[in-house]
């Protein structure tokens, strides 16, 4: 009895060392997981400083866009298609004679629909004492005009083209030239850049460059380094001149166009944002 006495007092004390150590290993796992989050002790999140920067590249435009319709009414699809057609073949032909290639002329859209025009019903008079012996229709008898409608009378056919001039010394001189092939809706000219991606690196280049020199500043300021880049975003883009002479062209006639448009300069440009870690 003795024994047994014993040999249960050494499992209670076992027991208990084993809960005492397996106590101690989940504190200091717990521990562990609370510093590393942050709780306790130095946070594990590197500090960081943030700056925008701009850069602007200012370029002359090399190209052009021009854009005009095409647009004829007929009894049929086929003679509505024939006229735009017609007119096509004369807007393209002028622009070979001035060295614009296929590659630069392009067809945006066509389209036909039919045409409507509303059509109101005759009028007519109502007979006096309709329904009985002896109808008559005076003077004075009143008008009943039924509803109108909807009538089909043709159709109009469509095609939007816009045009790539690449020698933009000529675009007055195109635009007064295709006034005068029938096309209708003549807009532009619309000056850009035909390659911008190499004027937009540099652009970002000035503004990645801007970005940094302020952020040097402000660190040597705190008397910190900066680190490496922990985000980095961009936006901005160009600033297109678009020039309309009020009366330069009467849409399809043959109205005089200046030889000679002011192009201006294109500014394109790039904002970034990037922030460093700082150590």
């Amino acid at each position: 009895m003795e024994i047994l006495e014993q040999n249960k007092k050494r499992i209670y004390q076992s027991a208990f060392v084993f809960l005492v150590i397996l106590s101690a290993y989940f504190a200091i796992k717990i521990f562990g997981e609370i510093k590393k989050d942050s709780m306790l002790g130095e946070s594990t999140t590197p500090a960081t400083i943030s700056f925008s920067g701009h850069g602007e590249v200012n370029a002359f435009p090399d190209i052009a866009n021009i854009y005009f319709t095409i647009t004829k009414d007929a009894t049929t699809v086929k003679d509505a298609q024939a006229g735009v057609a017609l007119i096509e073949k004369k807007a393209l032909d002028f622009l070979k004679t001035k060295n614009v290639e296929d590659k630069d002329i392009k067809t945006t859209n066509a389209s036909f629909y039919p045409k409507y025009e509303y059509r109101q019903g005759i009028c007519s008079k109502i007979p006096v004492g309709a329904g009985t012996a002896g109808v008559t229709v005076s003077p004075e008898s009143p008008y009943y005009c039924p509803p109108g409608r909807q009538v089909a009378v043709g159709y109009t056919a469509s095609e939007s083209i816009t045009v790539k001039i690449r020698n933009v010394d000529n675009a007055g001189t195109i635009m007064q030239g295709l006034g005068t092939t029938g096309v209708s809706d003549l807009s532009g000219p619309n000056f850009a850049i035909d390659k911008e991606d190499v004027l937009k690196a540099q652009a970002r280049k000035k503004a990645i460059d801007d970005a940094r020199t302020k952020a040097e500043a402000l660190a040597r300021d705190l008397g910190v380094s900066l680190g490496k880049i922990a985000s980095f975003n961009e936006s901005g883009g160009g600033y297109p001149i678009m020039y309309a002479a009020k009366d330069s062209m009467s849409y399809g006639t043959a109205s005089p166009a200046p030889a000679q448009i002011p192009m201006g300069e294109n500014t394109i440009s790039s904002d970034v944002t990037i922030t460093y870690e700082i150590k």
